[in-house]
Parts: structure tokens; sequence; C-alpha cells
């Protein structure tokens, strides 16, 4: 009985020094094949075209192409969890947003996610501004008009949002909790419909990622109230920052980046962080996402995965000091 423990034993350790070298192998080997990179929202937002940007040259780096997948619903939440899902060998990815990270999983019990625990952060790619804009037919054109008015009749105006639990709609009730304004929410699902809604007056304001908002303020079509950016944006430069009207800790960015599911082996995570920093060093790549108004990160594994824990813990709070709801508007 006992040679013949000590034979199931050898045959185990047997068995996974074989799968050991299998998995090694394996991270030598990676990529032998096509990469899904997922995006959790619908094609022809930000999110999507950033990924787009990236993917063709990444493949080209990585020897294998990489493949947009767009799975969109639930705020992103709907993607972002078949990410979580997916098998950790580096074959499917997804791009993480503030929405899907932070923002989302901030208000709503139910994601069926652990953003601390279920993924695993590589790379932070760029930055998006974000912008309050108001349909021109309004009274206010500028910051100081916007504040005076809403001063004068509180409650009166309400704000456009690409829905509950949106990075937009948490960083207008992080201003309001930052200078007691009172603008009511009005959700929608996603950007394309808030801004239509906008440009056509239904709504007087609304609070977007700069990228799909800037068309139609270059059009006149919406007039720029306030930024959030580390600068003022050089297309816009009558338009303040909030950090420079005293309002820093609402002076956020969304932030696009590629997670892979949790155990994702470190090896493979350093040579996509590798290969994407690469490809962001490619000025044809760096213009083209310069173009959307977002900014460049490409960081380390390490300061995406600090950046994901610190904008979830701001977020948090604002949901809880506010006693926001996915039923809030």
């Amino acid at each position: 009985m006992t040679i013949r423990r000590s034979l199931l034993a050898l045959g185990a350790l047997a068995t996974l020094g074989a799968f050991s070298s299998t998995a090694v192998q394996a991270q030598d080997n990676y990529p032998n094949k096509p990469i899904k990179l997922l995006v959790p929202f619908a094609a022809g937002g930000t999110t999507d075209l950033i990924a787009r940007i990236v993917a063709e040259p990444l493949g080209r780096e990585l020897g294998h192409p990489v493949i947009v997948d767009n799975k969109g619903g639930g705020g992103g939440s709907i993607g972002a969890a078949e990410t979580a899902r997916a098998t950790p060998d580096g074959y499917s990815l997804g791009i993480a947003t503030v929405s899907t990270t932070a923002t989302n999983p901030a208000i709503n019990p139910k994601i069926p996610y652990n953003v601390a625990t279920d993924f695993t952060p590589i790379i932070n790619i760029a930055a998006t501004p974000n912008v309050i804009a108001a349909n021109p037919k309004q009274p206010f054109h500028d910051y100081k008009g916007f504040v005076d008015e809403l001063k004068k009749n509180p409650g009166k105006y309400s704000y456009a949002s690409p829905g509950n639990g949106s990075i937009t709609h948490l960083m207008m009730e992080m201003y309001k909790l930052s200078t007691g304004l009172d603008i009511a929410h009005v959700p929608y699902r996603g950007s394309g419909p808030a801004l239509n809604d906008t440009v056509a007056g239904q709504v007087p304001v609304i609070f977007d990622n700069l990228p799909s908002a800037f068309p139609f303020i270059k059009e006149k079509r919406l007039t720029a109230i306030v930024v959030a950016a580390p600068q003022r944006v050089p297309a816009m430069p009558d338009v303040p920052t909030f950090k420079e009207l005293g309002l820093e800790p609402v002076n956020r960015m969304a932030y696009y980046g590629i997670v892979g599911p949790k155990n994702l082996p470190r090896p493979i995570v350093d040579k996509i962080n590798a290969a994407t920093r690469k490809v962001m060093q490619d000025p044809a790549i760096r213009k083209r996402i310069e173009e959307t108004g977002s900014i460049v990160m490409a960081g380390t594994p390490e300061e995406f995965a600090k950046q994901m824990k610190e904008e979830y813990a701001v977020y948090k709070d604002v949901v809880v000091k506010q006693k926001l709801t996915m039923d809030s508007q």
C-alpha cells in the first residue's frame, strides 16, 4: 500500500512537472495565435476608437493580430465581466475604463465582478478630458454665467449624462458636492442620445467625454463651459479647467487601459506592456490618439493598478456622501 501511494505521488509530481513545463513554454511562445481585445461598449464611442487605434499596430508588434470585439450593455459591466471570466492565457484581454472599474462598481452592488481581485492591470493607454457643455440657446455662455444662473435658479436646470453610474454622472455629483449647486440628472443610454437631446435643446446641459462632445462644440452647436484636464485644451483656449477654478478634486479624466483576467502570468503582462509602450512611441499613433482630445499615458502595470484603486475609492466616497443608487436622478 505504501509503495502504491509512493508511485501515485511520483505520478502526480510528474504530471505537475509536465503541466508547469507546458505552462512555461506557453508563456515563452506567447502569442502564437490571434488575441481578442474586448471593448465593453458599442462601436463608435471613445473607448472603441482608442482600442482600434492601438489594436492593429499592437498586433504587428506582437506578431499576431489583435482583434477588437465589442460587447456593450450594463454600463460596460457585461463586457468587463466576460474579460474577468476569461482563461488567463493572454488571448482574451479587455479595455478597462473608469466606468467599468470605478464609477459603475462604486454605485452598482450587482456588478458581476470584483474590481480589486478579478483583473490583472496591464497598461493605461490614454486619458481623456471631460467637459460640461450647454446648448447655445441657454442664458449662460461661460463658467461664471453658468454658476450665477444655477445659484439664482436652484433645481431649475438639468444635465444629460451617458447613464447612471457613468463617469460624468458621478463627476457631476462630485461637482455638486464641492460647490453646493443644484442641477438635476437626466440619464441616457449612452453619449449619442444624450448629445442629440442637448444639441436639440431637450436638455440644457451635458457632462460628457470631450472626444464625443467636441465635434458639436467645434460646430458651435454646444458651448463648452468647463473642462476636466491637466491644462486648458488648445482647441478651446477660453474654457477654464476645474483646477483653475479651485475645484481640483473634480479635475479628473477618463482612462482607457488594457487588462486581463486575474492570475495572468507576469511574463505575458510584461510582453503586452512592452509592446504597447513601443506602439505608443510611434509619432503617427500618438497623433491619432491626441487628435481625439486624449493624452497618451503608457505606464507600468503597477501604475495602472494604483490608478484603478484610487479612482474606485474616490467615486465610492461620492456615492456614499451623495447617497446615490442606480435609480438616482
